[in-house]
């Protein structure tokens, strides 16, 4: 024990100066002049303030629509292969459609069934088909809507430039968006009020918008309404979707703001075909069901490039290409409530968190010098150490700091010592069966070291646990007990052995200070 290799001590010390290192930033008033490699520990919202926002997914919306997808299906099955129907029509949940013909039922059934996959197509009593859904697909559908409205969300707000935004699930169709540093959210939820849902549909040329409100208004097309009060009637299939989209861009044109756009190889070559065959007519470009641009095609446009022109200002035009880079939303989303914690208060939890530490660690302090005297004192060294290192490694992780954090370092303050008090007890029963003061040391250290690890693996497992099954708070709570458990095992073992050993090796006592 008290001869340790040059080796094993530089890696100690090593260890030891890089946790300092990386808790530098935490003690230091000017972080804007601090490269992005070496950051202080991020504040979570209850910390530095900030937006909490609730947003309910309109999973609704979204399966409403594809009935309406599914009816337009129907029909044109129902067309091509020269069945007679009668009452045609959606529910938010199901397309009905009456068939007389006991045969053409069941040829119209076995048809629908292949429209989408999770279809089930019942008959009624009455002899009508029903086409919906299963519950099996519904809550499958119903999850891929909630996990790729979270991918959006992030997205957007990542972009925004916040810094550790905390974006999660809650229940099965609500979402949760806390924004530290953000205290005026008006802008956020615009941006996630948006679905941003692009698509490039032709306009009939053959109806005008009058007819259409009239009632004549071909199945093949519908009436949209433009960003300018004017009515437009389009096809209703697209020429190309936003989910071909790979990347929009601010820019100008003639000096006007503008957007330009780029395809992926599908999107370029379905766009191209389209503005070829297509020269002399017009195009619409419809974000969120409402035509924002409808241009002539001049020429083809080849190479997946284009424009967006309309009345942009340089701010509009900026988050139309950030909504649109993002990607679409595949629900709407509606904010059900809003919160917002200013940074006063969160400089008070700050206040009253520091004030716990200090208390618990002047405590932890004064006991361990009253119970083990100089040993006591090396003990206090490592948890200041401890102290250095779980900043150190939560600075480094770049992870986010919240009063349940904090919480979870005071607690971890108290555990430092654990190891220790069992160390020095076994050296005392040691001293008192008889053993020298250098076998006595030896002995405190390898004979408590399983009682160590079992009390502290199973505080781990713990905490491994409440990070699994946790959600925010809980979870940066769990984070910090773990990384406390493992540089408290560090310090308590390995850098007291080292003080101790040194210490040995000088002073060469006869008897143990405790």
């Amino acid at each position: 024990m008290y001869k340790l290799s040059k080796s094993r001590v530089i890696i100690i010390l090593a260890i030891c100066a890089l946790g300092i290192f990386f808790a530098v930033p935490n003690m230091i008033s000017n972080k804007s002049a601090l490269p992005s490699w070496w950051q202080p520990v991020n504040l979570g919202l209850d910390l530095q303030g900030g937006s909490n926002l609730l947003l309910e997914v309109k999973i609704d919306d979204v399966i409403k629509e594809r009935m309406g997808s599914i009816e337009d299906s129907a029909r044109s099955i129902l067309r091509e292969n020269r069945i007679r129907y009668q009452n045609l029509s959606v529910t938010p949940t199901s397309v009905k459609v009456r068939i007389e013909n006991a045969n053409a039922r069941s040829k119209a059934a076995n048809l629908f069934q292949k429209i989408d996959s999770g279809i089930v197509v019942n008959e009624n009593d009455d002899g009508a088909l029903e086409i919906s859904y299963s519950d099996v697909e519904l809550n499958k559908l119903k999850l891929k809507i909630v996990d790729q409205s979270i991918e959006i969300v992030r997205r957007r707000i990542d972009e925004l430039g916040t810094k550790e935004p905390v974006i999660q699930s809650q229940g099965s169709d609500r979402i949760v968006v806390q924004l530290p540093g953000l205290q005026n959210p008006e802008y956020v939820k615009t941006l996630l009020g948006k679905t941003a849902k692009m698509a490039f549909h032709l306009v009939d040329s053959r109806t005008t918008a009058a007819e259409a409100r009239r009632g004549k208004l071909p199945p093949s097309s519908k009436l949209v309404a433009g960003s300018m009060g004017e009515y437009y009637v389009i096809s209703r299939k697209p020429v190309v979707s936003g989910e071909n989209l790979v990347d929009a861009q601010p820019s100008f044109q003639d000096g006007q703001a503008v957007v330009s756009f780029k395809f992926n190889s599908l999107g370029g070559k379905k766009f191209g075909e389209a503005t070829r065959d297509n020269i002399g007519e017009r195009l619409a470009i419809v974000l969120d069901n409402e035509v924002i641009s409808a241009p002539t095609i001049q020429s083809a446009i080849l190479g997946g490039n284009g424009i967006i022109t309309g009345n942009f200002t340089v701010k509009s035009a900026n988050d139309l290409a950030l909504l649109l880079r993002s990607g679409a939303l595949p629900a709407p989303l509606e904010v059900l409530e809003e919160r917002t914690v200013g940074a006063g208060l969160g400089a008070d939890s700050i206040r009253e968190g520091i004030v716990a530490s200090i208390i618990g660690l002047v405590a932890v302090v004064i006991f361990m010098i009253a119970a083990y005297g100089l040993f006591g004192l090396f003990t206090t060294i490592t948890v200041f150490m401890n102290l250095f290192l779980m900043l150190g490694v939560l600075s480094f992780m770049g992870a986010t700091l919240t009063l349940p954090g904090i919480a979870g370092i005071i607690l971890t303050i108290g555990m430092a010592v654990d190891a220790n008090v069992l160390i020095f007890e076994r050296m005392r029963e040691e001293v008192k069966a008889g053993r020298s003061t250098r076998d006595a040391a030896e002995a405190g250290f390898t004979e408590a070291w399983a009682t160590i690890v079992d009390s502290n693996l199973t505080t781990l497992v713990a905490a491994l646990v409440l990070f699994y099954f946790g959600t925010g708070p809980v979870r940066g709570f769990a984070v910090t007990l773990a990384i406390g458990i493992a540089t408290s095992m560090f310090t308590s073992v390995t850098v007291t052995r080292l003080i101790i050993t040194a210490w040995l090796n000088k002073y060469k006592p006869t008897k143990l200070p405790i």
